[in-house]
């Protein structure tokens, strides 16, 4: 995660990235943000993964990219902390405003998560079933390029019309690559932009740290607890 103070020049942000390709590994990644962040001061790193993730690792090798990426250690490899969540969880966090948030990211597959009152919770929506397949058949790359524009409009609509239905999202946002291919929004709908992910990795730090102070707290009101008990026992030991 670089410090936004070297990620701005003159008051403006500076846009950084380089090709991938489906052949990218975790050692070409290293070497791509190692040569763009050279003259960058960053403490840490969030990064959002084309996968499932669980504590910090990436579950399975991503569809669209090269091997390796299961098992490799980030934090060696950049010698910083760093946070791996799934890349919608981390557009969906940078996304989020109030609520109950619903996020779906319209790309190769279908992205999606959830945003409850600050809470992240990451989410594997795109492969329930849905018609003869599942969701991400008919509203991910391979829906549109099978049935066309005109019918993919039509099946993100009832998509989303159903998602709504079951989760009762409070807000709505539609991010991922393909959102631009919507004429209209679906109702009640509004815009994600691929830039909320870098909030969604400062606001993935921002979020541990609330916890590690929630903890704390806790943790001294615990004890501050227990020694009332105990104070209260020795009290009540006391002989008349």
């Amino acid at each position: 995660m670089a410090n936004p103070r070297q990620a701005t020049r003159d008051g403006q942000k500076t846009h950084s990235e380089f090709a991938s390709s489906s052949g990218l590994t975790p050692a070409i990644l290293l070497a791509g943000v190692r040569k763009l962040a050279k003259d960058w001061k960053y403490d840490a790193a969030s990064f959002g993964y084309p996968g499932p993730v669980c504590h910090n690792q990436p579950l399975a090798e991503p569809f669209n990219l090269g091997k390796g990426w299961v098992g490799f250690d980030f934090r060696a490899a950049f010698k910083r902390p760093v946070k791996i969540i799934n890349d919608a969880a981390i557009q969906a966090l940078g996304s989020y405003r109030r609520g109950r948030m619903l996020f779906l990211g319209l790309g190769t597959g279908l992205g999606s998560a959830m945003v409850v009152d600050g809470v992240l919770e990451p989410m594997e929506l795109g492969h329930l079933p849905y018609k003869m397949a599942t969701f991400e058949d008919y509203i991910g790359i391979r829906g549109l390029e099978k049935y066309g524009k005109a019918k993919w409009r039509k099946f993100v609509a009832d998509v989303v019309k159903r998602l709504v239905a079951a989760l009762e999202p409070d807000d709505v946002v539609l991010g991922g690559g393909n959102i631009h291919k919507l004429k209209v929004l679906p109702p009640g709908c509004r815009a994600g932009d691929n830039d909320n992910a870098f909030l969604g990795g400062f606001r993935l730090w921002q979020e541990t740290n609330a916890r590690q102070d929630s903890t704390r707290r806790t943790s001294r009101l615990d004890k501050h607890k227990r020694l009332q008990i105990v104070a209260t026992k020795k009290t009540e030991e006391l002989p008349a």
